[in-house]
């Protein structure tokens, strides 16, 4: 199959349906060949059926295209390095990472467990980790043996990790250390070839539709703005090498909608040359707030004020 990504050898993590089923899919159309990654779990991350991820890669081989299935658990670090391994012996190289595994146990603060914050920030955090340090290490070593891969880490935070949300602490907190640790990804990974960016995507799927059924719901008729498919476009072409140039930066996407989102920065500012005295604070970071825009709301919370 020809298209962007011909030829080129993508691993897509919780590939097995919603959003990651349709960036494998893509890919494959787009003449990628696809490592498609599932354990099989339920929406809360439990089970486990390697039936999911074959069902991907039977739709791929049907429309030509070639695919392996995988039942890695992204986040046992030694079981990440085996399947890069696996990865350069089965096509020869690597050169994208998509980090798209996912569960949610959706809990409000004061009720959230250990196990259930564990649980969270392993999958979502520590899964964008360790495949992603595994790569990495592969192309440094072809960059320095002279060989680079003009490779791709493309990281999947959330509108939750933008702003947060309500009864998602754990997920919010997981989603916003994955837009941190992708800047400092595309700092440090530039000198081997590798470029890194993130989405921040709003489709349907299993975790969507329980938390904002409404929103997600399917209309029936017209365009299906909550369709994953509509997310996948920006990814493989993120994933292609027409896309070198661009590191570093965060995206959202939604529907018809692709947007290039910003970091953190100064809303408003005072200085003076000497340390401030605590009795002064009350009318500075009054003036600040009076001066900055009003910060958006968590989602979930409504409308909030600057104080």
């Amino acid at each position: 199959m020809t298209g962007i990504c011909a030829e080129r050898v993508v691993i897509v993590t919780g590939a097995g349906g919603g959003i990651g089923r349709e960036h494998a899919l893509e890919f494959a159309r787009q003449g990628a060949r696809v490592i498609v990654n599932d354990l099989g779990t339920n929406a809360r991350g439990t089970g486990q059926n390697e039936d999911v991820a074959q069902r991907v890669v039977d739709e791929i081989k049907a429309l030509g295209g070639h695919a392996v299935a995988d039942h890695t658990d992204v986040t046992d670090f030694a079981a990440c390095e085996a399947l890069i391994q696996r990865t350069i012996e089965t096509f020869g190289g690597l050169d994208v990472v998509v980090n798209n595994a996912g569960f949610l146990r959706d809990r409000m603060f004061v009720t959230c467990s250990e196990a259930e914050w564990d649980s969270i920030i392993a999958v979502h955090l520590k899964g964008h980790f360790c495949l992603a340090h595994h790569a990495a290490a592969y192309w440094r070593a072809q960059a320095k043996a002279g060989e680079p891969r003009d490779a791709r880490i493309i990281n999947t935070s959330s509108g939750a990790g933008l702003l947060g949300s309500v009864a998602q602490a754990a997920y919010s907190a997981a989603k916003g250390g994955v837009l941190s640790l992708g800047l400092v990804q595309a700092a440090e990974l530039a000198r081997y070839g590798v470029t890194v960016n993130t989405i921040c995507p709003a489709a349907r799927t299993r975790m969507t539709e329980t938390a904002f059924p409404e929103i997600m719901a399917k209309p029936e008729s017209g365009f299906d703005a909550m369709d994953p498919a509509n997310v996948s476009p920006l990814v493989v072409w993120l994933g292609s090498q027409e896309s070198r140039h661009i590191s570093g930066r965060v995206f959202e996407v939604e529907g018809g909608m692709v947007a290039l989102t910003g970091g953190y920065h100064r809303a408003a500012i005072r200085t003076k040359s000497s340390r401030w005295e605590a009795d002064e604070m009350k009318h500075i970071v009054e003036g600040l707030l009076t001066e900055a825009p009003d910060p958006l709301p968590v989602y979930g919370a409504g409308e909030r004020k600057g104080s």
